[in-house]
């Protein structure tokens, strides 16, 4: 088993199979156990600005979710639902030795954290969401102007291989108008270390694939879990952190998304768009430190 790149300064490379599907992770600092899950088109390598000061004061286990990154990318829509990468970030982190642990994600990650805060509530210490609004709302109650922002929920669903073949005609071009289409971003905004990391995704077709599962498996599959779901409330203390200019602070009231869905839930908007963690690092630290340390 081949050992993944190191995306993450100071960070130490590995890989595991917790769930019998192979993930490719980071870690690195010492104390409390913090989870952080990356989002489209992404990989771990989004953390690499912010994990490294987190590690100051805890340990900090950064993975690429399945399908993307350097993770194994198992064939079939049911396998890429949040609920399957939900078990495979709790298998990861019980086979590391941490029953329970804070957990963070951004867009896909933290539609990941939700659900496994959901499903497995006495592991979640704590649960913060970064700029999205809860699956089945986005959903159901879709508007004209987040359907044109986030058209990509409904590109990517098409039945395969529409969308693979379409975008493999030139796939930096597709995910990187991705980067650049969700609220506020340049291309100056991501390093290029962190850039490489996910041009190297982008160019896998299996990636490609996968990323496309994820987006069918939340209009075939996800949603109906969150319908299943919705008299139920996370319980840990939670934190929504979301781009201050970004297309869903400019859809919606994001805390107010939440507010029936999270029990003892804080909100801050952060400087920038849905990436703000790459434009803003400092502020997201600041507000992740000072969510954990209360």
């Amino acid at each position: 088993m081949s050992i993944p790149r190191n995306d993450i300064p100071g960070f130490t490379p590995a890989r595991a199979a917790p769930d019998g599907i192979g993930i490719a992770y980071e870690h690195g600092g010492s104390g409390p156990p913090l989870l952080l899950l990356h989002g489209f088109p992404q990989t771990r390598a989004m953390w690499a600005e912010v994990a490294p000061e987190l590690a100051r004061y805890f340990t900090v286990i950064c993975p690429d979710l399945r399908g993307y990154g350097e993770s194994a990318k198992p064939s079939g829509v049911e396998n890429y639902s949040f609920r399957a990468m939900a078990r495979d970030m709790l298998a990861l982190m019980q086979g590391l030795g941490f029953d329970r642990f804070h957990l963070a994600g951004h867009d896909r990650g933290a539609r990941t954290a939700h659900r496994l805060a959901l499903d497995a509530p006495e592991a979640v210490l704590s649960l913060t969401v970064m700029d999205i609004v809860p699956t089945h709302l986005l959903l159901t109650q879709l508007t004209y102007s987040v359907a044109r922002a986030y058209y990509h929920w409904f590109y990517m669903a098409q039945p395969e291989p529409f969308p693979e073949r379409m975008i493999a005609a030139d796939p930096e071009a597709y995910y990187t108008s991705c980067l650049l289409g969700f609220g506020k971003a340049t291309l100056d905004d991501f390093k290029p270390a962190q850039l490489a990391a996910y041009r190297a995704a982008w160019g896998d077709p299996d990636c490609r694939r996968a990323m496309c599962d994820d987006y069918r498996a939340a209009i075939e599959i996800d949603v109906h879990h969150d319908a299943e779901d919705l008299a139920r409330r996370v319980t840990c203390p939670a934190l929504v952190l979301y781009g201050a200019v970004g297309a869903m602070a400019r859809a919606y009231d994001v805390p107010a998304t939440w507010a029936d869905r999270l029990s003892d839930m804080r909100a801050e908007a952060i400087p920038g768009g849905h990436f703000f963690i790459d434009q803003s690092p400092g502020a997201t630290v600041r507000a992740l430190r000072g969510f954990l340390s209360v």
